[in-house]
């Protein structure tokens, strides 16, 4: 076996689980596989020099921490619109997008499960990925999402987190407290709302998408939990209240039956909708994404990522002719099975 097939066997079954790191520190599965690949980069020209005093695991975490910590502080934090501000006064106020800000990206699920990828690894990768966490890491200061991470996500001991920081135990300890305590505040309050049961969740989620496709405001409405909730990075205004939600949905998305397509993804541990719009070109062009949070009273957040470019992580194409688009959701037969 030569040094690079060594390398790659030791080092390749990670992957997914430091795509997901990167992920949390930076709230961009862009910029996480550029992370990733520089983690690699490095971990490659410093291998001759590793010791084994640590596992490989250890080790390439040690790497990509520290990458991710250098980017941060170039960067900045990836927020969404209702981290900017509060919600628009009027459902009637123009939609304005805001390109220039960096807006904290979903994470298509597909990404954790690399070729080779160990199950165990897969699963470290997929805990603590849920979009409301990620985004709420982004009021944390880099060092902070750092500790909160290996922490309480990885479950690293402080000592350990320690010497991959360069600091004490106890200074981990408290960092861990302070990041908890402002981790609290952001997190929004739905998501501390109790999910359904599954089958209820996949009813809920069927009716959803029924909406859409056939551009029921009524039905959509119905849903919607009364303090319901919309954002469309990277559009600057949101929305608070099934009212409001519903009329800029009938106004902007829901205009006609037929008008827009749904194709079924899991973005960030979650169900999600690609979202296909009818052009005049006769084609289904890609949309958006789009993740519904679903609680025990219904739908209480919708977060519309309207960037395209998004789908080829998603692995889907950016058209569809009409023909080669099969409806999200056939009769009898729920979207979320299977």
């Amino acid at each position: 076996m030569t040094v690079s097939e060594d390398f790659a066997t030791l080092t390749g079954r990670f992957r997914g689980e430091l795509l997901a790191h990167c992920y949390r520190m930076l709230g961009s599965a862009e910029e996480a596989e550029d992370l990733v690949q520089e983690t690699y980069l490095r971990a490659w020209r410093s291998y001759d020099g590793f010791e084994g005093r640590s596992s490989v695991r250890t080790w390439l975490y040690r790497i990509a921490t520290n990458v991710c910590l250098t980017a941060i502080e170039r960067r900045g934090r990836r927020p969404l619109p209702s981290g900017l501000g509060g919600p628009a006064e009027s459902s009637e106020v123009p939609l304005v997008a805001a390109p220039e800000v960096p807006w904290l990206q979903p994470f298509a699920d597909a990404l954790l499960a690399g070729a080779g990828e160990d199950p165990a690894a897969v699963t470290v990768s997929r805990a603590g990925i849920r979009l409301a966490f990620v985004a709420a890491l982004q009021y944390l200061s880099a060092r902070q999402r750092a500790v909160l991470i290996l922490r309480d996500v990885l479950e690293w001991p402080a000592a350990e987190v320690g010497d991959l920081l360069g600091t004490t135990t106890t200074a981990v300890n408290s960092a861990l407290r302070r990041a908890r305590a402002q981790l609290a505040q952001a997190l929004p309050a739905e998501d501390e709302l109790a999910e359904p049961a599954e089958p209820e969740r996949r009813a809920v989620l069927d009716r959803f998408a029924a909406a859409i496709e056939n551009a029921d405001a009524s039905a959509l409405a119905e849903l919607l939990t009364e303090d319901a909730v919309l954002e469309m990075p990277p559009v600057l205004a949101w929305f608070a209240g099934r009212q409001a939600v519903t009329s800029v949905t009938e106004s902007n998305l829901l205009t006609a039956p037929g008008r827009l397509r749904l194709v079924r993804v899991m973005a960030n541990g979650q169900p999600a909708l690609a979202i296909y719009q009818l052009e005049p070109d006769g084609a289904y062009h890609a949309h958006a994404v789009l993740m519904p949070k679903v609680t025990r009273t219904g739908i209480a957040r919708m977060v519309s990522f309207v960037n395209p470019e998004l789908f080829g992580m998603f692995g889907l194409p950016q058209k569809y002719r009409p023909v080669d688009l099969m409806p999200a959701r056939d009769p009898g037969i729920s979207l979320w099975a299977g």
